[in-house]
């Protein structure tokens, strides 16, 4: 006895749920887009990429007669099934996976069901380049240059601790000349001092 699918189903059985997605995967292999409820969409996502990816099994070489009969189980109509094997597969052989993708776009008018858009995706695919290569490509670089980029600031810094040094030593200086001023002016003043008195 055939497990029973956990959760809610599309139809009222098993077989009725296969014909929706049969039907479903029909028309979005004959128009390459379809609207339909979140749900159904949700629910021949993997259906439909799993008969993609039988048919570029197909297109590479692997049993191309027995991937075809495989869909042929499942879609009945011949001309489709060739669309999907002559046209589609080939435009997919580069990508890993993830060739429908959905598309959410509001409730519907009569019942409020949430609505989506499933289509084929028609981008071409484009490897995403590795980020550990790079980064691990440039690390040794700043390493290098690292030593060379420290000497000039060593250099700096001593250069910064001497003219320190010597703000500091002429900072002490000036007051040490100030006290010189003010003693010599201080010896001054008492002779000025006894020199007026002698004139008196």
């Amino acid at each position: 006895m055939p497990k029973p699918k956990k959760g809610p189903r599309l139809g009222g059985g098993a077989a009725h749920q296969r014909l929706i997605l049969s039907n479903l995967a029909t028309a979005l292999f004959e128009h390459g887009r379809i609207t339909t409820t979140e749900a159904k969409a949700r629910t021949l996502r993997p259906y439909a990429e799993k008969l993609i990816t039988k048919a570029k099994k197909a297109h590479a070489g692997e049993n191309p007669l027995h991937q075809r009969r495989e869909v042929l189980k499942v879609i009945r109509d011949k001309g489709v099934v060739h669309t999907l094997f002559a046209d589609i597969a080939p435009t997919f052989a580069d990508r890993p996976g993830g060739y429908t993708r959905i598309t959410k776009i509001g409730n519907r008018a009569g019942d409020n069901a949430p609505m989506a858009v499933i289509e084929l995706v028609t981008e071409a695919f484009q490897p995403a380049t590795p980020k550990a290569a790079p980064a691990a490509e440039a690390a040794p670089a700043p390493v290098e240059e690292a030593p060379e980029a420290e000497a000039p600031e060593a250099e700096a810094t001593e250069a910064e601790a001497t003219e320190v040094e010597e703000t500091e030593a002429a900072e002490v200086e000036a007051p040490e000349a100030e006290a010189e001023v003010t003693e010599e002016a201080a010896e001054e003043a008492p002779a000025e001092e006894s020199a007026e008195d002698e004139k008196a």
